[in-house]
């Protein structure tokens, strides 16, 4: 499972180069905004895809569709693939609010019984999308996304942690 943020490029760019062998390796992303158009460069599914999807032979790609007509049933369905796939390795990151993908601090359930649910987005979090030079201003900021729950995240095998001491300065390391 991949996180779509600057706090995973250089990983991302190491990959490019790992031995791997990708014919192997069934991908998910961990969250998605709501209400962007479906060719927005600011889109998770897109950013993964420009980083890493496109650029070696995955034997499968999932991309929430958060288009989607019913997010409800989009949910239910990217939680049935999670489902069936074993989830070995998680990478994520931790942002500026202390979200873990879009399950902002308001939301966020240790115990939450769902898979993949549909999320608000905190002022923090919608502003930390600005700062990492996505959106121009908050207001173009979607205020919704489809998020993997914090249980979904830790039921992988393995769960590795990325946040740049450069994200946030010194002292955060």
């Amino acid at each position: 499972i991949f996180a779509a943020a600057p706090s995973q490029n250089e990983v991302l760019a190491a990959l490019k180069d790992a031995s791997v062998d990708w014919t192997r390796v069934e991908a998910f992303h961990m969250d998605e905004y709501i209400g962007l158009p479906a060719d927005a460069p600011q889109r998770f599914g897109t950013f993964l895809s420009r980083a890493i999807f496109d650029r070696k032979p995955f034997r499968k790609v999932h991309l929430m569709n958060s288009g989607a007509g019913d997010g409800r049933q989009e949910c239910l369905r990217y939680s049935e693939l999670l489902r069936r796939a074993p989830l070995d390795i998680v990478s994520l990151g931790i942002g500026e609010n202390g979200h873990i993908a879009f399950n902002d601090p308001h939301e966020a359930r240790f115990d939450d019984p769902e898979t993949v649910k549909i999320t608000t987005l905190d002022e923090p979090c919608r502003q930390q999308q600005v700062h990492d030079g996505e959106f121009a201003d908050i207001s173009l900021v979607p205020h919704q996304a489809m998020t993997l729950t914090i249980p979904a995240l830790m039921s992988c095998r393995c769960a590795v942690g990325i946040v740049p001491e450069h994200a946030y300065g010194e002292g955060y390391g």
